[in-house]
């Protein structure tokens, strides 16, 4: 588990010239449900607008939470969470995934479009449309607890996944595709995932459940890093996982805590993908206090930024944990200072993402004030990938500035 450097250092400036600083805004909540085309618009800009302001420069929205669309997809069905009956299409009709796009770059903000690999029917009560992969090919997915999933075991899973990535990459002109921690889902006390059945199908080879569980979504990874690569390589491909790798427990080279763990609970050997060059950042969601016992804000985001695997660390922030909890050192002020300053001290971590953007909207806390008054005072342009890029595109020609009543407007004509 080694690689990047770990050192405790002055970064030179309080403000750094690049930084990741990126929010997500779920759909997953039902805060978009039904809401008319037109005010959703309104939500959307609103929101962006307040973030921007907050110093954010990176928007991961959730374009596909359960095997559905908020965008027009060849694939799969409009979600019932843009219009609350899955299937239905938006009216008047829009694309929200090509408005954020639109909107974030209008603000010099990236987009990515956040999806769920997996996850088919967060309860089994939602009604699926009609054209919904499940009813054509039900035979590629698993019930477990109240939800449905595709069973990560299938070829044909791995195929559609890709296939939509496939889809969303070559049509619009996102920045990034990213992924959070549902991979295998959260283990449910006294019930195994039902894949007995294909285990004794694909499982040989492996001793044991939990190694066979790993590869299977070793191989998704892979393959989404192979699909994106081949049709845009400058797209980048992230993941948030799980705050936890593993405890010290189960390895020795684990964190000093106590909790579920990505590696053996959820079968997502994030470490991997890093080290193998299959993902371009990873966002732990370090959503814990300074001080909890089981899962030490401080002991993970040292351990994080020990094993980065050579690839951009950023930290996935709580708001509300944070605004919620007290400075051990300073009871009378919330935990974002003493946060904000052990994210910048270590080199390896390249800025933060704010869970969940509505948050920040709301100033929860005074959270956002704080980012605008001090910690995002300056704007910060987004980090460089440059093992994915690093030749500079050719020199424009002709350039001249042009004074307008708006300021200057500077002109050029294209290599």
């Amino acid at each position: 588990m080694a690689g990047g450097v770990f050192a405790q250092v002055q970064t030179g400036s309080a403000y750094p010239k690049r930084e990741f600083r990126a929010a997500w805004i779920q759909s997953v909540n039902g805060q978009f449900r039904g809401m008319p085309t037109e005010k959703l618009k309104q939500n959307l800009i609103g929101q962006l607008n307040s973030l921007q302001k907050a110093g954010i420069n990176a928007i991961i929205f959730q374009v596909r939470p359960e095997a559905d669309a908020l965008y027009a997809s060849r694939l799969e069905p409009w979600s019932r969470f843009l219009t609350g009956v899955q299937g239905k299409a938006p009216e008047p009709y829009w694309d929200p995934m090509q408005f954020m796009i639109d909107e974030c770059h209008k603000r010099g903000m990236e987009f990515h479009a956040w999806i769920n690999p997996y996850r088919t029917k967060t309860t089994l009560k939602s009604e699926l449309a009609p054209n919904h992969v499940y009813n054509i090919h039900p035979e590629w997915f698993v019930t477990y607890g109240d939800q449905l999933y595709f069973d990560p075991a299938l070829p044909e899973s791995r195929r559609h996944i890709c296939m939509v990535v496939s889809d969303i990459v070559s049509r619009y002109d996102v920045d990034a595709i990213h992924m959070d921690d549902y991979f295998y889902p959260y283990p449910i006390k006294g019930k195994d995932f039902p894949d007995d059945a294909s285990f004794a199908r694909f499982g040989g080879g492996f001793s044991n459940k939990g190694d066979w569980r790993r590869s299977n979504v070793n191989v998704l990874i892979k393959k989404l890093h192979e699909t994106i690569r081949e049709i845009k390589p400058w797209v980048k491909f992230g993941v948030s996982p799980f705050g936890i790798y593993r405890n010290e427990s189960s390895d020795p080279l684990g964190s000093k805590t106590k909790g579920l763990q990505n590696y053996d609970d959820l079968y997502a050997d994030v470490l991997l993908w890093a080290r193998e060059g299959w993902i371009d950042y990873n966002i732990p969601q370090i959503y814990w206090h300074i001080g909890h016992p089981v899962a030490d804000y401080e002991t993970l985001v040292k351990w994080w930024a020990r094993n980065t695997e050579n690839r951009p660390l950023f930290i996935g922030q709580s708001v509300m944990n944070t605004v919620q909890n007290a400075d051990p050192k300073n009871p009378s002020i919330n935990q974002l200072p003493r946060k904000m300053a052990l994210q910048r001290a270590y080199q390896p971590i390249g800025g933060s993402c704010q869970w969940p953007a509505s948050a920040v909207v709301e100033n929860a806390g005074k959270y956002r004030d704080a980012l605008i008054a001090e910690y995002h005072k300056y704007p910060a342009l987004p980090p460089v990938f440059d093992f994915m890029d690093n030749e500079a595109p050719a020199k424009v020609r002709k350039m001249k500035p042009v004074w307008t009543e708006d300021g200057y407007i500077l002109f050029w004509t294209a290599p």
